[in-house]
């Protein structure tokens, strides 16, 4: 039986047979339990546990601009800071390596008056000249890559960086780039020390690093784990940080854990402190979880949904406007999620993710409506003929190809909800490696993939050809007119500077993804960690990492 088969099927029976439980044990998102030291002064000292899903044996890399791995990016975040930082809840940029900064009138120029007394790890004071030496070296990276390096899409039309003064750094971009000061809060725009930039890209992928965090990268060993310590004398923390003197911790420890079930035995046994899946904890594992006096926390991850796009290539039965017309009809996103990962699991609302500034959600226009499905595809010759399982038009049987990779998780369940208003669903199972040339090659009608960060413009790096990572993914899933469209909306978006502006035009970017049928949303991407109860001050990042800066163990 293929993994993905396992995986679905695991995960639906535990969804069933501990329903009750679910209702019992967990409630919400979080568990009724907590950590102990909650109220109390913070205790210095002591080493954090925690496991990852593996590492990523593709591109094994903790360069801030060059890895787009959630796992190392939230490292990243307690090692190195940006010049600002972005507040979860709201949204709001504020302050942190820069205490401020001015936007011309045109959009085109920004300029960041930096903090007083910032070093390095290895000592290096943080000033414009460090400042500009990391922004030269993202651009060499972007045009070195050919644009694909990750951090190459938060600097997109970046012209030149200049020192006004020691203190005051100017950015000047060939257009206007409202996107850019949210950019600048980051883990991809983090800063690395000078020493650290005369490396080779490939050198500071595998660490030796310098970020002016308020801990140190000890070391990185691809595939095994990661050691970060305390960095004493850190002083220049973002006004979200309540401590704003060294770290509490003394060292952190990462392993990689391939198996959910594993991890989870290991969170609950006290062997690590945090166990951070990739995918949702199972309902079973939660439960598990609540019942060890262990707790839950969990954050939508900003940007993309999971979304499914389409080739509407000619020839394909997706090229059919009223097709994708009716699967979102036939698809019952609030059931897909509830049953693969609780009854409490919110449903997906549109091509982001809730937590996205300016979101706007499309109930409406996902509603299920099976009966609808079977109407739109009646009256576009699509028939199912009496005694028979699928629809056909002119003797062809409307069938679609789903890529998935191993990991994925869901597919069955879409099969069956699209089965139910006589689509066939066929599952492709593809590897990482095989998805360019599948992509490329147009085989396939249907294919996920999904962008965090905290700015919806997240998605024109998917969507808009000439800054796709995958241009063919770009081109496959939308008409030449609708591609025009939908770049006119994102470049308006991304060149006004007032924010009312920018949620109109998001607002109806949004609406227009799903009335042309460019994104089938699926799931809404939650991060899930569990946490032992004797760890305290846990925060989520607005890129829903994990914000080591506040945490402490109790003895």
């Amino acid at each position: 039986m293929p993994t993905t088969t396992r995986l679905l099927r695991r995960t639906a029976a535990a969804a069933a047979a501990a329903l009750t439980l679910l209702v019992t044990a967990c409630g919400g998102a979080d568990q009724p339990s907590g950590p102990t030291g909650e109220g109390q002064e913070p205790v210095r000292g002591g080493t954090l546990n925690l496991a990852f899903f593996p590492d990523n044996a593709a591109f094994s890399c903790l360069d801030p601009f060059q890895t787009y791995w959630i796992e190392h990016r939230t490292l990243i975040r307690n090692f190195a800071d940006s010049l600002t930082d972005q507040n979860p809840d709201t949204g709001e940029i504020v302050p942190w390596l820069a205490t401020g900064w001015q936007i011309s009138p045109d959009g085109r120029d920004y300029t960041f008056v930096l903090r007083d007394g910032v070093t390095f790890a290895d000592g290096a004071p943080l000033d414009a000249a460090a400042v500009k030496a990391n922004f030269d070296a993202f651009v060499d990276l972007a045009r070195g890559s050919g644009g694909t390096a990750y951090g190459a899409s938060y600097i997109q039309g970046l012209q030149s960086t200049d020192v006004v003064d020691p203190a005051t750094v100017r950015f000047h971009f060939e257009q206007p780039n409202s996107s850019f000061l949210q950019a600048t809060s980051t883990t991809n725009l983090a800063l690395l020390s000078p020493a650290s930039l005369r490396k080779t890209p490939q050198q500071r992928c595998l660490g030796g690093i310098a970020g002016t965090g308020p801990f140190t990268l000890d070391n990185y060993t691809p595939g095994q784990g990661v050691t970060l310590s305390r960095r004493v004398g850190y002083r220049w923390p973002s006004s979200l940080t309540k401590n704003t003197g060294d770290a509490h911790l003394d060292q952190i420890r990462v392993s990689y854990v391939a198996e959910d079930s594993v991890r989870t035995g290991n969170l609950v046994s006290g062997q690590i402190d945090i166990a951070w899946p990739r995918n949702p904890f199972t309902v079973e594992d939660r439960a598990l979880i609540g019942r060890s006096g262990a707790y839950l926390r969990s954050r939508s991850l900003p940007g993309v949904s999971y979304t499914l796009y389409p080739n509407v290539s000619e020839g394909r039965p997706l090229a059919d406007d009223q097709v994708r017309r009716a699967l979102y009809r036939a698809l019952d996103v609030k059931t897909l999620g509830t049953t693969v990962f609780g009854s409490d699991y919110p449903a997906v609302a549109g091509a982001f993710d809730s937590t996205t500034p300016y979101f706007a959600a499309q109930d409406a226009r996902l509603a299920y409506d099976p009966a609808e499905a079977g109407r739109i595809l009646d009256a576009a010759g699509w028939r199912l003929a009496p005694g028979e399982q699928y629809r056909a038009k002119d003797g062809r049987r409307l069938s679609l190809t789903l890529a998935v990779e191993p990991s994925s998780i869901g597919q069955e369940l879409f099969q069956d909800q699209l089965r139910k208003v006589g689509i066939e669903v066929q599952l492709k199972v593809i590897t990482q490696a095989e998805r360019q040339a599948v992509v490329a090659n147009g085989q396939y009608d249907l294919l996920g993939s999904y962008f965090t960060r905290a700015d919806p413009g997240a998605l024109q790096f998917i969507l808009v050809e000439r800054l796709a990572n995958s241009k063919a993914l770009a081109r496959n899933a939308q008409r030449p007119e609708t591609a025009t469209r939908i770049a006119d909306l994102f470049s308006r978006a991304v060149q006004t500077t007032d924010p009312a502006q920018r949620q109109e035009i998001y607002g109806r970017l949004q609406s227009a993804l799903l009335d042309e049928g460019v994104t089938f949303p699926l799931f809404e991407r939650v991060q899930y960690a569990g946490i032992r109860n004797r760890v305290n001050g846990f925060r989520f990042t607005s890129e829903s990492f994990l914000d080591l800066r506040d945490v402490w163990v109790q003895p």
